[in-house]
């Protein structure tokens, strides 16, 4: 197996080309990146209580040196901005913690303590973020948490900088949109094994920091890998215009459902002429489907919600800040930093739906899809996270799906018997590699990866082919300005080197299976079965849920697990069990032992508990380690 390569010829080429063609005299985010800087964490190294690393934004110090050939001097110069570290002046009370994690939190100062904005996404990081600024602004008391939106970098880190207590005493709200807790751990929970294996590739979790590895997701350095958390909301924003007061801090809030979250929100400080845009305005043009899974966002209504944000709020705002990146200072420069935006979105959106009403499909949109050059010489609407690319190829899937309308592609072979048949009608793996190398010299590395797939996945035996495909995954990944596509071809690259990596990076804990409700515990359940084996069974049980009083019924049924509510009578089901809805968690989620829980009277059973043993009998577990690169 070959080892890493340096930059061919092609790419060391091209790149060149951007370092003369781009404005990078332009140094106006650096100015910006770097106002307000107060300290630095030092080391930049956080440990978690074993003394493990969690978080080493210093492993990206060589971003400091000159642009290599192996690295697109667009990324490198994101990721030179998205490496600063430590804490940020805003504005007047106003706080940010900024690399220390895919996300930054906010701090703003009430009259006795301080709100915290979206706690990243590791308690671990979130504490060492609150003693940096305790240690410059004093020792004050979180007396508010606000979650923008219900993706995990934007809560996980919670009980850094809150306690369960706190919460429940009434001493820190937690604010958050309605319908984040839904949200936030569907997301994690129901795909959150496949989500979580191909955000490995995404955020570039094995690949070594360097000019020839990971070197930062666009958005943000890479995720911390530390403790996920998460404490319920206590208060729930559900419409724009809603105001609070935390602390002696006036709050006035924005629903953005549908935008960068399904459930998000923008808000204003109407006292600091401070407006906070959460994740639907930041300096790339981020995913409207993420490669590693999502719901697909509309851009449509993300282009409407930040005209209603420049509408409301622009000419009474001094400074626009979100939870990724760097602060805009300046109405008129921040006007035009989120009309820029709001045009990039609502420009996709349109020109895709114009191309597709006149035939054309996602894959030949995406392909000759030109922006305004008003938009293309903003360096905030570049590709970093999101892509043009698979941002017009996820909005035409979100109105006409996965077909594209042609016959051919109705019904055709899934990829093992799709590769047999391509290399046999290539004439061999061995003359199919042969002309692979060909276009490999030539610099079509498109074409390559495409040719030795069918190769791999005809033949995963076929060192040459994965030797070979692994170089050319590594040159796209070289050219590549979005650093979730050149982390997700490195990594390509690294696992057929290496072997598989599995699943490093963790989505999941216990709070948040902790709040799912008792409809979603068995929504999750349902998807573990193996409708096949179960397709005879029928298995009816009750469940008693001892702290609402409800029932619950479960029933499989031709291969489906159905649930719900018993509100009428019906036929007595088979078996009862009574618990509390934590318990419910406990023994159908978390793993315990069911039988000891009714032995030590936590749960009790009325009728025959067979019926439960039968139908756990016909649950799937998921696979986190599924390959990827390899069938």
């Amino acid at each position: 197996m070959t080892s890493q390569q340096d930059a061919s010829g092609s790419i060391e080429a091209n790149n060149a080309n951007l370092l003369r063609a781009l404005p990078f005299g332009d140094t106006q985010d650096f100015d910006d990146a770097e106002r307000g800087f107060v300290a630095a964490l030092v080391p930049g190294v956080v440990k978690n209580a074993e003394g493990e690393v969690v978080w080493d934004v210093d492993a990206y110090s060589f971003l400091g040196d000159e642009c290599p050939p192996t690295v697109n001097p667009s990324l490198w110069r994101q990721s030179q901005l998205c490496v600063k570290q430590g804490l940020y002046e805003v504005t007047d009370a106003i706080y940010q913690i900024r690399g220390f994690d895919l996300s930054n939190m906010t701090l703003v100062e009430g009259d006795t303590g301080v709100i915290v904005i979206d706690p990243l996404i590791s308690a671990e990081t979130a504490a060492a973020g609150l003693a940096l600024y305790r240690e410059h602004r004093g020792d004050r008391p979180v007396l508010g948490v606000i979650y923008s939106h219900s993706h995990i970098d934007h809560f996980g880190g919670v009980k850094g900088v809150t306690t369960e207590d706190d919460v429940a005493a009434g001493r820190c709200p937690i604010i958050a949109p309605v319908g984040f807790t839904e949200h936030a751990v569907e997301e994690n929970v129901y795909a959150g094994t496949a989500m979580a294996r191909r955000s490995a590739y995404m955020y570039g979790a094995a690949l070594p920091r360097g000019p020839k590895g990971a070197v930062g997701a666009g958005l943000g350095p890479t995720n911390s890998i530390g403790t996920p958390t998460l404490i319920s909301p206590t208060v729930y924003i559900d419409h724009t215009g809603q105001t609070l007061t935390v602390d002696g801090v006036a709050i006035e809030f924005q629903m953005t459902p549908g935008t960068e979250a399904p459930s998000e929100m923008n808000f204003y400080f109407p006292d600091r002429r401070a407006l906070c845009m959460a994740e639907n305005a930041t300096h790339t043009l981020h995913n409207l489907l993420t490669l590693r899974g999502a719901l697909v966002r509309d851009p449509h209504v993300w282009s409407s919600y930040l005209t209603q944000a420049i509408n409301r709020y622009a000419a009474r705002t001094d400074v626009v800040f979100a939870s990724h990146h760097w602060p805009t200072w300046g109405t008129d420069r921040l006007t035009e930093f989120l009309s820029i935006q709001r045009d990039l979105y609502g420009y996709l959106h349109d020109q895709t739906l114009r191309a597709m009403n006149k035939g054309a499909t996602g894959i030949e949109i995406a392909e000759d899809f030109a922006l305004p050059p008003a938009i293309v010489n903003s360096w905030s609407t570049h590709g970093y996270y999101g892509s043009v690319s698979h941002n017009v190829k996820a909005i035409y899937q979100r109105y006409m799906g996965w077909y594209d309308g042609n016959p051919a592609t109705l019904w055709q072979y899934p990829p093992v018997e799709s590769a047999i048949r391509h290399v046999e009608f290539m004439g061999g793996a061995d003359e199919a590699i042969a002309k692979a190398r060909k276009s490999y010299a030539d610099g079509d590395f498109r074409w390559v990866a495409q040719v030795l797939n069918y190769v791999i996945f005809a033949d995963p035996g076929n060192t040459e082919a994965t030797a070979l495909q692994a170089d050319t995954f590594e040159q796209l990944g070289y050219g590549s300005e979005n650093g979730t596509w050149r982390n997700f071809y490195l990594m390509g690259a690294y696992e057929l080197r290496h072997g598989n990596v599995g699943t490093p990076l963790a989505t999941s804990s216990a709070d948040i299976s902790a709040a799912l409700s008792v409809e979603q515990v068995f929504d999750a359940l349902a998807l573990r079965v193996d409708g096949p084996r179960a397709w005879d069974a029928k298995i009816v049980i009750d469940w008693r849920i001892t702290d609402s009083g409800t029932v619950h019924r479960t029933e499989l049924r031709n291969g489906l697990l159905v649930h719900f509510d018993v509100e009428n009578e019906l036929p007595a089901a088979a078996t009862t069990f009574a618990l509390s809805a934590a318990d419910l968690r406990a023994a159908l989620l978390g793993g315990q032992d069911l039988p000891t829980m009714i032995g030590d009277g936590r749960v009790t059973v009325d009728g025959d508990p067979t019926g439960l043993a039968e139908l756990v009998g016909y649950l799937d577990a998921p696979d986190p380690d599924f390959a990827i690169v390899t069938p």
